[in-house]
């Protein structure tokens, strides 16, 4: 009988994607919204709490949230992935300065302490990849010209989780910075050993994976990937950053091969983990904190902005392109969460959960909003100032430009 009761919401779950997607589809805009919006109404407090298949989804969404993150490293190589960081980490700086010291003041302004400063400076710091990915996905902007800069800014933010998870880890234990030293060690290292992997044997590793069977070419890679990232987590380094380095370390027709067979899987993961995300967050937690979760979104959303369009500018992207870049990095969502239950289980503020819930609801709804509309409202602006705009460059086609970027024939924009 609860197999049966399993099967009927787990297949409700995926039908009522299937059409809210559709319903996005005619509209032209992305379903991310329309994915959380669901997960709020049959999640904890919402109209028809789902409880069979909750443990199923919650699965479900940490390997979409992985896949996501696969996908959008077998768009690039390891060589492009470190010139990238090499000449975007002052953009990454400017990310941590602009989107950080809003979380940690308002904290400080609520009387929350110093160590709920820390907390909710990750929380307003860090971008969705998971959400991003999808975003260039759906609106075909895998091959534009700023998107090697986004995902420079993401890369630094997930690596610097890196060191930042185990320093919080130990601020929350209340064990200090000295104790959390071995474990930060630890994680900087793991990191550095896969992407060094990746640099110096990614040839070799794809000619491991290599297949000419597709479905054991998707069994290697998707087994590879899930182990990859659990034993990154396991040694507490984010699964997302591991899957990550796993896609781009590889390359040529593997990585081509393996983009085509994983694109459905991704697509369906990835609407499990919006759902799953909004299944969590319950109604009537939100309108308490709404306020000063509005007034940190709108602060933080115009910083994020301000961050993708200089650092887009500093690698001589136009005009529009340096909108998009910064409409497009406004999302938070997977680690601004996993960063607020750390300190919501640990005890430290109980009305920090709620306000980053509320914070990272509005962002995650707005960001694909903002990704889209930003270069549209910044060139009707202009018009309305009088200022000539700038004359149109040539945009490069996704499937040109990711063949470019990888030096072999386009994997798709998925």
């Amino acid at each position: 009988m609860e197999s049966a009761v399993f099967l009927i919401e787990f297949g409700a779950i995926i039908l009522g994607l299937g059409l809210l997607g559709r319903l996005a589809g005619r509209f032209q805009f992305s379903p991310i919204p329309l994915y959380l919006l669901a997960g709020l109404a049959f999640g904890q407090g919402g109209l028809l709490p789902l409880g069979t298949s909750e443990e199923f989804v919650a699965i479900g969404a940490e390997i979409g949230v992985i896949l996501l993150l696969l996908m959008l490293g077998l768009e690039y190589t390891a060589s492009d992935l470190v010139s990238n960081l090499k000449t975007q980490y002052p953009a990454g700086l400017l990310d941590a300065v602009l989107n950080a010291l809003p979380g940690a003041l308002m904290a400080l302004l609520l009387g929350w302490g110093p160590v709920a400063a820390v907390v909710l400076a990750g929380v307003t710091w860090i971008s969705s990849s998971g959400v991003i990915a999808k975003v260039l996905g759906d609106l075909g902007r895998l091959g534009n010209r700023e998107t090697p800069v986004i995902l420079s800014i993401l890369v630094l933010e997930d690596l610097s989780m890196a060191v930042y998870l185990p320093i919080l880890t130990a601020l929350l234990a209340g064990a200090g910075l000295a104790a959390g030293s071995v474990t930060l060690a630890i994680a900087l290292g793991v990191a550095g050993l896969v992407l060094l992997l990746a640099l110096r044997y990614g040839r070799h590793i794809s000619r491991f994976v290599s297949s000419d069977d597709p479905e054991k070419l998707l069994l290697v890679v998707l087994g590879l990937t899930l182990l990859v990232a659990g034993i990154a987590q396991q040694l507490q380094v984010s699964a997302a950053v591991g899957a990550f380095l796993v896609g781009i370390a590889l390359s040529g027709e593997v990585a081509e091969g393996a983009h085509n067979l994983l694109a459905p899987l991704r697509d369906l993961f990835a609407a499990v983990f919006f759902v799953f995300f909004g299944l969590h967050t319950d109604p009537a937690s939100i309108p308490p904190v709404l306020l000063p979760a509005l007034a940190l979104a709108v602060v933080t959303a115009a910083t994020k902005i301000i961050t993708g369009y200089w650092a887009a500018k500093r690698a001589g992207v136009g005009t529009k392109g340096r909108w998009r870049a910064g409409g497009t990095l406004v999302a938070r969502g997977e680690f601004s969460i996993v960063i607020a239950g750390l300190a919501v289980t640990a005890g430290i503020e109980p009305s920090l959960g709620p306000l980053a819930t509320a914070y990272v609801l509005i962002l995650v709804v707005l960001g694909p909003l903002t990704a889209r509309y930003t270069e549209p409202v910044a060139a009707w602006a202009a018009r309305r100032r009088g200022t000539p705009p700038p004359p149109p460059a040539p945009e490069p086609v996704p499937e040109e430009s990711a063949a470019a970027v990888r030096g072999n024939a386009p994997g798709g924009s998925g």
